[in-house]
């Protein structure tokens, strides 16, 4: 065998960085997009509209980041009734910015073009929000009316479709 030589440090193949779950969600990527898009944006409408968006921009900050810190959290949890409501957290915290971007432009400090991709970002950002808010959730715990039966044997093999898929995803 020959001599082996001192790896150098510059030589070994650089190590993945850790990554954490909710880094590898779409929504969790869209959601630091949408708050490096929307730091710069607050500034503006802070320093054009002095005096009178001091709260909506602190509101649009703190939902903005809100919302990011309740996907990351709940992507953590374990339970799916508790997944469901730090993602539905975060869905309500997403429409609050929404609401706050409305609010800047109602008070004349933003044109609404001026808010128009932060908000496309955000329709984005809550429809996967309730996706992942529907996922989670479990079906016994929502509010729902019965269909009603009106004498048709096609209804009656619909609702047994449907307890014996409700049956299927307990057992999972």
């Amino acid at each position: 065998m020959s001599t082996s030589e001192p790896v150098k440090p510059d030589s070994s193949p650089p190590a993945p960085a850790a990554t954490f779950d909710h880094e590898r969600l779409q929504v969790y990527k869209d959601l630091l997009r949408f708050v490096a898009w929307v730091s710069p944006l607050i500034e503006e409408a802070k320093s054009v509209g002095r005096g009178k968006t001091g709260e909506v921009c602190d509101q649009l900050d703190r939902a903005s980041l809100s919302s990011l810190l309740n996907t990351a959290e709940g992507n953590g949890k374990r339970r799916g009734q508790v997944r469901a409501k730090y993602f539905d957290d975060a869905r309500g915290s997403a429409t609050e910015c929404a609401a706050c971007l409305d609010a800047l432009v109602a008070k004349g400090v933003l044109a609404p073009s001026r808010i128009t991709e932060g908000k496309e970002m955000l329709v984005r950002i809550v429809s996967m929000l309730c996706g992942l808010v529907n996922r989670f959730d479990e079906p016994d715990c929502r509010c729902h009316e019965e269909t009603a039966q009106y004498g048709s044997p096609y209804g009656f093999i619909q609702q047994e479709r449907k307890r014996k898929r409700m049956r299927k995803r307990k057992i999972l």
